[in-house]
C-alpha cells in the first residue's frame, strides 16, 4: 500500500469510512472473485421493491458472483450524510482494536529506539582490549550510564542504554576475564556490533503503516512501541440477528415436531469473525407483526434474518419488506445450497440480509450476502482469490453454483460428505468452501475456494 492520508503539513489525516475504502480499494486492487466489477449501485440501480405474494414463477434470481458484488457495493454511501457520517472513523484503545482497518496513518510519535541500545547480554566496551571492568553494570530500564573511557568495559544487558563513547557490545559468550579481572575478546569485534542504535526501525515522523491497514497483533505492538495509547480506525459494523420459526428449540433434545436452533449459537460468533460487532440476537418465531417492530426499531448497520425468505404462508420476510417501503437489491441467488437467500436496503444506511433457514443454506448465504458487505462497512480488503484442484469430481447443478464444503490435504482440496442444505456436519470439519461452477468439477480440476475464518490461520476468530 502507498503513503496516503497525509496533509502538506506531515500531520495525520483523518479520513471517512467511504475514503478509507477508496484507498484500500485503489491501493490493493482486489475484487471479489468470479466477476467483472459494476459500477457502483445508486439508490434505486438494480433494486425493486418486494412482492409481497412472492410470486417467484416470475422472478429471475442473480448468479451468484453478481450477487457478491452487488453485496459489495450496497453497502457504499450514497451521499455525504447517512453512512458516512454515521460511520465516521473513531479513537479506539489498543486493547480493543484488535480486527479494526486504520482510518488514519500510523505515524510514528518517537524514533525506535529512543536512545542506542544493547543487542546482547554481555561488555559494553571502549576502544582496544584488554578492557578493566567496572564494578557495577548496567541495567535495562535505568538512567543515562556513566560514559565509558579507552581501554574500560561495563557488564550491559539486552536493551540497556548504551554508555557514551562505546565502541561496541561484546558478548558474554565472546569474552574471558582473567585472574587480574581484565577482559579479553575471544574473538575479533567491530565498531558498532550488536548495538541497535537509536532511530533503526524509524524515526519521529515516519509512516509506519498506511490507511486500510488490519490491526492485527503485531499492529497493536508496533503502535504501543512507537508511542500510541490508541488508533483511528474504522468501528466495527453493528448487526442485529432475528432468529424466526416456531419450530425451534434453544435446549434440549427435538421432539414433537420441533428442532434445536442452530443458527442462533453459529450466526454471532460467525458474524464477529468477520468483523461485525453483534449487538442483539431475538427470536421472533413466526410471527408478522413482530417482525415489523423489530425492523422497524433496529438501528443497526445490518439486520440478519434466519428462514421465512421463501413463499410459505409462515413466510414473513418479503411481506414485511414491502410493508416498511425497503428496495430488494438481491432476491434470490443462483447458487445450491441458500437459493432463497435475499438482500434489501431497508433505510439509505441500514440493509437486511435474509438467510434460508436451513443450516448450511444459510452459511451460503453469509458467504454470498453478509461477507462482501460487512467487509465494506468495515474498510477491509477483499481477500486474495485463490484456486486448488480438486481431490474428487462434484456433482454440479444445472444452472446453478455450488458451495461445497472441503479440506485442504497438501495441494488439493478434498470434498466432504454431508452436503445437504439442513446439514453442518461437513462444514464443522471444513477448512474452506469450493465454489463448484455450474455442471459440476471434475477430478484434479482447478476451483475456486473461500477460506473460512477459523481455518485461514487468521486472528478473526478472536474479535469480540
Amino acid at each position: 500500500m502507498t503513503a496516503r492520508g497525509i496533509r502538506a503539513d506531515g500531520d495525520a489525516e483523518d479520513l471517512d469510512v467511504e475514503e478509507v475504502l477508496a484507498l484500500v480499494n485503489e491501493d490493493n486492487g482486489h475484487r471479489t472473485p468470479g466477476d467483472k466489477v459494476p459500477a457502483p449501485l445508486p439508490h434505486t440501480q438494480g433494486a425493486r421493491k418486494p412482492d409481497p405474494d412472492h410470486s417467484g414463477r416470475h422472478h429471475k434470481a442473480t448468479p451468484w458472483p453478481e450477487a457478491r458484488e452487488i453485496a459489495a457495493h450496497a453497502a457504499r454511501p450514497q451521499s455525504l450524510k447517512g453512512t458516512a457520517a454515521r460511520r465516521a472513523p473513531v479513537s479506539v484503545s489498543l486493547d480493543a482494536a484488535l480486527g479494526l482497518t486504520l482510518a488514519a496513518p500510523l505515524t510514528a510519535l518517537t524514533d525506535l529506539p529512543s536512545f542506542d541500545t544493547s543487542a546482547m547480554d554481555g561488555w559494553a566496551v571502549a576502544g582496544p582490549g584488554p578492557w578493566a571492568v567496572r564494578e557495577e553494570g548496567v541495567l535495562a530500564g535505568h538512567g543515562r550510564p556513566e560514559p565509558l573511557t579507552d581501554g574500560e568495559a561495563v557488564r550491559i544487558a539486552t536493551g540497556a542504554r548504551i554508555p557514551l563513547d562505546t565502541t561496541a557490545v561484546l558478548r558474554s559468550e565472546h569474552g574471558r576475564t582473567d585472574s587480574k579481572g581484565q577482559l579479553h575478546a575471544t574473538r575479533e569485534i567491530q565498531p558498532g556490533q550488536d548495538i541497535r542504535p537509536r532511530g533503526q526501525e524509524c524515526r519521529n515522523g515516519d509512516q509506519l503503516l498506511a490507511v486500510g491497514t488490519l490491526v492485527t497483533p503485531a499492529v497493536l505492538g508496533l503502535a504501543a512501541a512507537a508511542g500510541y495509547d490508541t488508533v483511528t480506525a474504522v468501528p466495527r459494523p453493528r448487526v442485529e440477528v432475528l432468529v424466526l420459526g416456531d419450530e425451534l428449540l434453544t435446549e434440549g433434545l427435538p421432539h414433537d415436531g420441533l428442532i434445536r436452533d442452530a443458527l442462533g449459537p453459529m450466526l454471532p460468533p460467525w458474524l464477529r469473525a468477520l468483523g461485525a460487532d453483534v449487538t442483539a440476537v431475538r427470536r421472533l418465531g413466526d410471527d408478522a407483526k413482530a417482525l415489523h417492530k423489530a425492523l422497524k426499531k433496529s438501528d443497526a448497520d445490518l439486520i440478519v434474518t434466519t428462514g421465512g425468505t421463501a413463499a410459505g404462508p409462515r413466510d414473513h420476510v418479503h411481506p414485511t419488506l414491502h410493508r416498511i417501503d425497503a428496495e430488494l437489491l438481491v432476491d434470490g441467488v443462483k447458487v445450491r445450497p441458500g437459493h432463497p437467500m435475499l438482500l434489501a436496503r431497508v433505510k439509505e444506511d441500514q440493509h437486511l440480509v435474509g438467510l434460508p433457514g436451513n443450516p448450511l443454506a444459510a452459511v451460503s448465504g453469509l458467504l454470498t450476502l453478509a461477507e462482501p458487505l460487512l467487509r465494506t462497512l468495515a474498510a477491509r480488503s477483499a481477500p486474495e482469490s485463490y484456486t486448488l484442484p480438486l481431490k474428487e469430481a462434484v456433482h454440479g447443478h444445472p444452472y446453478d453454483t455450488r458451495l461445497v464444503p472441503v479440506v485442504l490435504r497438501g495441494d488439493h482440496a478434498v470434498p466432504l460428505h454431508y452436503q445437504g442444505p439442513a446439514m453442518l456436519r461437513g462444514m464443522a470439519a471444513a477448512d474452506a468452501v469450493a465454489v463448484v461452477p455450474p455442471g459440476g468439477a471434475r477430478a484434479g480440476q482447478e476451483t475456486e475456494l473461500l477460506d473460512l475464518p477459523w481455518a485461514s490461520a487468521g486472528i478473526e476468530v478472536c474479535f469480540t
